[in-house]
C-alpha cells in the first residue's frame, strides 16, 4: 500500500482508540521505504507523544518489569518506557520497532501487552495506538520468521514506494528541487535495492533524504559532490545525479518565468524536469507572500507551454497535491485546466 494511503489507516487507526476499534497494526517493508517516518508524522499531526521502542535491543525483562518481594509476595516493577498518562499524555502511540528482529524469547514476553493492552498488572492507557515495523526476511536484515501467534496479533500492512507521495512530502519538508526533478527524471531510482547484491549504499526515500543534506553541504564543493552523493545512494545513482545537476546550469530564467515574461520551454527532457520542479517550489513560497497569486497564475500560463502537455500536467498536480484546493482559486487555473482538457480526460 503507498504511503499516502497508509497514513489514512494509521490515522483512523489513533482516533478509533477513544471508541475501542482499534486493532494492532504492522508496517512491513524494506529498509529505508519509510515505515518509521509514516508513524511520526501520525503522532505530529494529532500532537501526540511516540515512544519509540526497539524489541530488537532489548530482554523480556525490559518488557515485563523486574520483580520485587512486597512483604510474602512477588510484585513486578511496571518499565517506565511503557506508556503512562500522568507522564506520556491520555493518548499517543507504542511504537514496536524492529519487531521481526527481535529474539523469540522479546516476542513472546510482547504477546500480552499487543493483543490485550496489557502486561500482568500494567495497562495499556486506552487512548494509545500500538504499531508496529519490521523488514521481510528476504530484505538482508537481522530478522526472525514471525511466530504464528504474533502475526495473528496484528493487522498487516506493506508499504510500497510510491513517487508522488514522496515527492508530495518532499515539497512539505523543503527537500531540494534538484532533487525531485531528478527523481521525476528517474522514477525508477525512489527505491532500487537489490539483497541479492548485497549493496551498503542504495536509493532508498531515506537514503534520498540524506542526499538533499550532501546537496547542501558540498554543492561549492564539486571535487566532493558527486562522491558525497554516492555515498548516500551508491555509485551509480550518486553519479547520474552529480551529471544531472551539472546539466541545470542550462536551466532558464526562472525568475522571469515567476514575472510572467516569454520563456522558451527547454528541448532537453532532464531540463524541462527540472524546470517544473523548481516552479513548484517557487509556488509553495509564494503561497502566503502578497503577489503569491499572480506568480503562481504565471507558472500555470507556463505550463501550458511545455511540448508534451502531460509535463505541464505534472508540474500542476504537484501544484495541487503542495497547495490543495487553494489552487482552484487561482484566475489562471481555469485557462490552464480547458487548454488541457482533452489529456486530462482520455491520455
Amino acid at each position: 500500500m503507498r504511503p499516502a494511503q497508509l497514513f489514512r489507516v494509521l490515522d483512523r487507526e489513533l482516533t478509533s482508540t477513544a471508541e475501542g476499534h482499534h486493532t494492532p497494526t504492522m508496517l512491513w517493508g524494506p529498509p529505508g521505504v519509510g515505515k518509521s517516518q509514516i508513524v511520526t508524522q501520525i503522532a505530529k499531526h494529532h500532537g501526540v507523544s511516540v515512544i519509540d521502542i526497539r524489541l530488537s535491543q532489548m530482554e523480556p525483562s525490559d518488557l515485563r518489569g523486574i520483580p520485587f518481594r512486597d512483604d510474602n509476595r512477588v510484585e513486578w516493577a511496571i518499565p517506565a518506557v511503557l506508556p503512562d498518562i500522568h507522564r506520556h499524555g491520555p493518548s499517543g502511540i507504542l511504537f514496536l520497532d524492529e519487531i521481526t528482529s527481535a529474539p523469540p524469547a522479546v516476542s513472546a514476553a510482547a504477546y500480552q501487552l499487543i493483543l490485550d493492552r496489557r502486561l500482568g498488572e500494567y495497562q495499556v492507557p486506552d487512548g494509545w495506538a500500538i504499531f508496529a515495523a519490521g523488514n521481510r526476511q528476504g530484505d538482508r536484515g537481522v530478522t526472525y520468521a514471525m511466530p504464528a501467534p504474533l502475526a495473528n496479533r496484528f493487522a498487516h500492512f506493506e508499504v510500497e514506494a510510491h513517487l508522488d507521495d514522496w515527492v508530495a512530502w518532499a515539497y512539505a519538508n523543503g527537500i531540494d528541487e534538484r532533487l525531485i526533478a531528478f527523481l521525476r527524471f528517474r522514477p525508477e531510482l525512489l527505491f532500487d535495492f537489490d539483497p541479492a547484491h548485497n549493496p551498503v549504499a542504495f536509493p532508498s526515500p531515506r537514503s534520498w533524504e540524506f542526499a538533499h543534506r550532501g546537496l547542501r553541504k558540498f554543492q561549492d564543493d564539486p571535487d566532493l559532490l558527486q562522491g558525497a552523493l554516492q555515498a548516500c545512494v551508491g555509485p551509480a545513482a550518486g553519479i547520474e545525479l552529480a551529471a544531472f545537476i551539472r546539466s541545470l546550469e542550462q536551466m532558464p530564467d526562472l525568475d522571469a518565468i515567476a514575472r510572467g515574461e516569454s520563456v522558451s520551454v527547454p528541448r532537453e527532457i532532464d531540463l524541462q524536469y527540472a524546470v517544473a520542479a523548481a516552479l513548484v517550489g517557487r509556488a509553495i513560497r509564494a503561497m502566503g507572500e502578497d503577489d503569491g497569486q499572480i506568480l503562481i497564475g504565471n507558472i500555470l500560463n507556463y505550463a501550458g507551454y511545455f511540448h508534451e502537455r502531460e509535463m505541464g500536467v505534472m508540474l500542476v498536480s504537484d501544484l495541487h497535491r503542495a497547495l490543495g484546493n487553494r489552487l482552484f482559486e487561482i484566475p489562471a487555473f481555469a485557462d490552464w485546466a480547458q487548454s488541457v482538457s482533452d489529456v486530462m480526460l482520455y491520455a
